[in-house]
C-alpha cells in the first residue's frame, strides 16, 4: 500500500483540486492501494469541513485533526504514525506539488534508494525566499553530508522502515532526509515540476530561516555527538581551560621575573588575568556539563539507537526485514 500523507493548514480552496489529482494517479490502480491521510493542524477556516465530505465521498481518505494548531512537524508526525502504507509520500496542501510526479518518484525509490526527495530546480516563489534558501540548503549538505539542492521540499517518498527508526519533533521535518542519512539509509533526490500558488498564502515568513538555522545545529548535534556528547561539551572545555591554563602560567612568569626588580610590575590589574580565570573555569564548567551528558546518554540510550538493521539472515530460513516497531526487535 501507498500511504500520502498531507499537512493541512487553512488551505479549504485547493483540498478538493488536490484529491481530484491525487485520484487521477491512482486511478488505473497500477501503482496498487493508496490511502489519502489529510491532518488538518487547527485550520480556521473551513479546511476540516472539505476534508469530511472528501472521505465521505471516498473511502480511501483518512482524516485525524489536531485541536489547534502543533506544526508541521506534528501534523507529518501524526500521519506517520497513523499510516498504513510501506511507501509513504508527503506533499503540501496548497497545489504547488505536482501529484503527477508520483510515479517517477517511485521508479527512482526502487533504484535503490530508501527515501527520494523532491528539487524544485525552477521554483515559483518569491526571491526573498529562493535565495536564502539556496544558502539554507547548502549549509544543510555541508554540515549534515546528506547532499541534497532543496531540504526544505516537502514533496518526498519514504520507505516505511525510514519513518519507524528516525523521529521528528519541534521543526526537524525539513532534516528527516539528512537524520536518515545518518543512520545509514540510501537517499536520494529528483526534479519536480513547482507550481505556482494559486490559493491562500504561504505560512512561513523571515523568521522560518532563523529558527531553520537554530533547528540545523540541533540536527547537526543529534547526528554527530548525540551518543557522545562529551566530544562536543568536553572538547570544548579542555579547549578554554588550556587557554586560561596558558594564560595563567604566563603571568605566573612575569609575576616571577619581576619579584626581585627594584620597581615590580603588579599583574593584579592586567585584563589577561581576567580573562584567563574566567576561560578555566567556563572550561571546568563545560567539561563537567560533558561528563553529566555522558551519564544520561549511558543510563538512558537504547541498544537500537546505536545502531540500524537492514536485514538479517538465520539458518534455514529467509532473509529477514526490520519488523514493524524497529530494529531492537531483531535478536
Amino acid at each position: 500500500m501507498i500511504s500520502v500523507v498531507v499537512p493541512v493548514y487553512n488551505e479549504e480552496e485547493s483540498l478538493v483540486e488536490l484529491h481530484r489529482e491525487l485520484d487521477a494517479v491512482f486511478a488505473t490502480g497500477e501503482l496498487g492501494p493508496v490511502e489519502f491521510l489529510f491532518v488538518d493542524d487547527g485550520s480556521r477556516d473551513g479546511s476540516w469541513r472539505a476534508i469530511s465530505e472528501l472521505a465521505r465521498r471516498d473511502p480511501r481518505v483518512r482524516a485525524i485533526r489536531f485541536r489547534r494548531n502543533f506544526g508541521k512537524a506534528s501534523a507529518l508526525t501524526a500521519g506517520f504514525q497513523a499510516a498504513r502504507g510501506d511507501r509513504v509520500f508527503t506533499l503540501d496542501a496548497d497545489l504547488q506539488d505536482d501529484p503527477a510526479e508520483i510515479p517517477r518518484f517511485l521508479q527512482r525509490l526502487d533504484q535503490g534508494f530508501d527515501v527520494v526527495s523532491g528539487w524544485k530546480k525552477t521554483r515559483h516563489d518569491p526571491w526573498h525566499k529562493v535565495y536564502p534558501s539556496r544558502i539554507f540548503n547548502w549549509m544543510v549538505s555541508g554540515l549534515t553530508g546528506c547532499v541534497l539542492h532543496d531540504h526544505n521540499c516537502g514533496f518526498k517518498v519514504y520507505r516505511a522502515e525510514v519513518l519507524r527508526e528516525v523521529g521528528i519533533y519541534g521543526e526537524l521535518h525539513r532534516f528527516v532526509p539528512a537524520l536518515a542519512h545518518s543512520r545509514g539509509f540510501r537517499v536520494g533526490e529528483m526534479e519536480v515540476h513547482h507550481r505556482p500558488r494559486v490559493h491562500g498564502r504561504s505560512k512561513y515568513g523571515v523568521a522560518r530561516f532563523a529558527k531553520g538555522f537554530l533547528d540545523l545545529l540541533t540536527v547537526v548535534f543529534l547526528t554527530r555527538f548525540r551518543q557522545r556528547p562529551l566530544h562536543v561539551f568536553g572538547g570544548s572545555g579542555l579547549v578554554l581551560s588550556a587557554l586560561g591554563f596558558l594564560g595563567l602560567f604566563y603571568l605566573a612568569c612575569v609575576w616571577l621575573a619581576n619579584f626581585w626588580a627594584a620597581d615590580p610590575e603588579p599583574i593584579g590589574g592586567r585584563p589577561l588575568l581576567s580573562y584567563s580565570i574566567a576561560l578555566l573555569v567556563v572550561g571546568v564548567q563545560l567539561f563537567s556539563l560533558g561528563i553529566l551528558a555522558e551519564l544520561v546518554t549511558a543510563y538512558g540510550i537504547r541498544e537500537a539507537d546505536t545502531y540500524s538493521v537492514a536485514e538479517t539472515i538465520e539458518p534455514n530460513e529467509r532473509i529477514k526485514r526490520p519488523p514493524p516497531g524497529g530494529a531492537d526487535r531483531n535478536t
